[in-house]
């Protein structure tokens, strides 16, 4: 990254912001695809099945919580309950991989 001077003046914040993004442009985006990869493996390695089987329902299907209570015949704050301890274990997991 080039050694550039940000002036802390308010009105000249977001010229700066625009630099800074330009020049970390590809380290975002390659942080971005190893994210993606490591979520897709965590996936498949952490979860249970049943954790697989609800966020596939949830977010590759875009059910909501309602419908999907009724596809695998569970109350709806079961599937709430299994959405959010399946998005803790997938954070945990990959919070040290970047």
């Amino acid at each position: 990254m080039a050694n550039r001077t940000f002036d802390t003046r308010s009105s000249e914040w977001l010229g700066d912001m625009t630099v800074w993004l330009r020049d970390n442009a590809n380290t975002n985006s390659e942080l971005l695809t190893r994210l993606r990869q490591n979520l897709r493996r965590a996936r498949q390695q952490e979860l249970t099945p049943r954790q697989q089987q609800v966020l596939t329902l949830y977010y590759d299907q875009g059910m909501n919580m309602t419908q999907i209570a009724q596809t695998l015949g569970v109350n709806c704050s079961t599937v709430s309950r299994t959405i959010r301890r399946a998005k803790q274990r997938l954070y945990r997991c990959l919070r040290y991989c970047l």
